[in-house]
């Protein structure tokens, strides 16, 4: 039976998942470098990815790409790290996460989908040549 975490343990990992949300680059290296894992989800399956791009963090998507983080990682509404920055409009997220190996067509609604439905054209036209 696994361990309960105690409140303090939970009460850093809610740090750790805020410190993606917002851009404490050198904090949440100091707890990567402790043993978190790289690919530590919320509760509603919130990656720290998928919270970094989401919220236009740049600079801590590449610390978790960097560190292997997952850009396959679909949350519990079916999103995913590149259908955040795309709905975003980050094209430099949207950028390094395609040089990971994000797949476009991913997720529900998956990136390619997000462009179409809210008229973005500049970010279809970064994900387009990922298609082909």
């Amino acid at each position: 039976m696994p361990e309960e975490l105690t409140e303090q343990e939970l009460k850093f990992l809610q740090d750790v998942l805020d410190f993606a949300r917002y851009g404490a680059a050198d904090r949440l290296t100091a707890a990567l470098d402790l043993g978190v894992p790289v690919n530590l989800t919320s509760g509603t399956g919130d990656s720290l990815l998928i919270l970094a791009a989401y919220h236009r963090q740049a600079d801590v998507v590449r610390l978790l790409l960097d560190r292997g983080a997952d850009t396959g990682r679909v949350n519990d509404r079916g999103q995913t790290a590149l259908g955040a920055a795309v709905f975003r409009q980050s094209g430099d997220i949207v950028t390094d996460l395609l040089r990971h190996g994000a797949e476009p067509a991913q997720g529900a609604p998956s990136a390619l989908e997000i462009a179409a439905f809210f008229d973005l054209p500049e970010m279809a036209a970064l994900l387009y040549p990922a298609t082909g």
